[in-house]
């Protein structure tokens, strides 16, 4: 038979119960033996043995103290070497937890059973599973930064050595600097993206109630002229609702979407924005067929549809992996699908405000 917790606890309880209504008789038992013992010394013929024997009797009182000081003592230890038995199986849990650790976050204690600390040794095998997918999650993300930042910089080096190892004529002067230009526009866009999404992993400073169909109407404003010149139609259907959470990170979550919508167009494309009850937000472009299978991809940090890192699209591949961890510090929930007429359809469901 297994000896889980429960079973210990309800042995020694068991024990304890039973050990209660005999303690008294117990301490009695020592008292009356005590007390015989001494009255067959006081029988010995030895000097000063009777004079002890008629002081002892006067202070008869201290043999029944005597006694239940040894069997509290006595009970005390019982309960002690109880207790840490039935805590041996806490002991023997937290010895693989003690050896947890960065170099080892595959390790899971797998128990067998289903008490109460089989539960807790499950609970925190799931526990490590998600660190360990955030731990490599942040490592993946740090990987996959630095090779969004070095493939730029080593592209702005070449350029600069190209410059410098000959005289450039003013037309390949003027070509070399908006190269620059360009390359040095594109490292300032990853960073801000890096900020923005560091920024919302970090939650929400301030839960304020904001009117989303004003937001969304306000970004859509600032961009008309770029869907003019990418000839997308930009079509609103903005209902009245209002949120809780901050301002910035609400447009930047908007301005994310709108520019994505955009950007992953087609020419002659449309683009609708609605806003209402369920789901609070939603943005569907016409750009190219999104395969079903790497709409869920799209949300992680550098992933684009395409198969190439750096696209042509001047993206850092960072503009939907802010749109989740926005929504996600804003306690709600952000889910995709590929579009009827091709693209994206996005819905972002975000609490009311009450």
């Amino acid at each position: 038979m297994s000896w889980t917790p429960r079973r210990r606890v309800l042995l020694v309880g068991l024990l304890a119960l039973l050990a209660g209504p005999v303690l008294p008789a117990v301490g009695n038992r020592l008292t009356g033996l005590l007390w015989n013992r001494g009255l067959q010394l006081c029988g010995l013929p030895l000097p000063g043995v009777s004079e002890s024997c008629a002081q002892a009797g006067r202070s008869a009182f201290v043999l029944p103290v005597l006694s239940v000081v040894v069997v509290t003592v006595a009970a005390l230890l019982a309960l002690w070497f109880g207790a840490s038995w039935c805590l041996r199986p806490v002991r023997n849990l937290a010895e693989p937890i003690r050896h947890l650790g960065p170099q080892n976050l595959g390790h899971r204690i797998r128990p067998r059973g289903n008490d109460e600390l089989a539960q807790l040794a499950r609970a925190i095998d799931e526990m490590m599973e998600r660190v360990s997918a955030g731990y490599e999650g942040q490592r993946r993300f740090a990987a996959n930064a630095s090779h969004e930042l070095r493939t730029p910089l080593a592209v702005q080096r070449t350029l600069i050595e190209v410059g410098m190892a000959r005289s450039l004529t003013p037309e390949q002067l003027e070509l070399l600097t908006g190269q620059l230009l360009e390359t040095n526009e594109r490292n300032e866009r990853l960073i801000e993206g890096l900020l923005a999404l560091s920024e919302s992993d970090q939650g929400l400073r301030a839960r304020i109630p904001q009117r989303l169909d004003h937001l969304v109407d306000g970004v859509l404003a600032g961009y008309q002229d770029r869907a003019r010149e990418a000839g997308v139609t930009i079509e609103s259907h903005l209902a009245p609702r209002v949120v809780v959470g901050e301002r910035v990170l609400l447009e930047r979550l908007v301005t994310n979407l709108v520019e994505n919508g955009i950007k992953y167009n087609r020419r002659g494309g449309s683009l609708t924005v609605t806003v209402g009850s369920a789901p609070a937000l939603t943005v569907v472009n016409t750009g190219q067929p999104v395969p079903a299978e790497a709409v869920a991809g799209l949300f992680e940090p550098f992933r684009r549809l395409a198969r190439d890192r750096t696209s042509h699209g001047g993206g850092a591949g960072l503009g939907l992996a802010i749109v989740r961890s926005i929504t996600q510090a804003h306690d709600g929930t952000i889910a995709a699908r590929p579009a009827e007429y091709g693209g994206l359809r996005v819905d972002v469901h975000l609490p009311a405000a009450t």
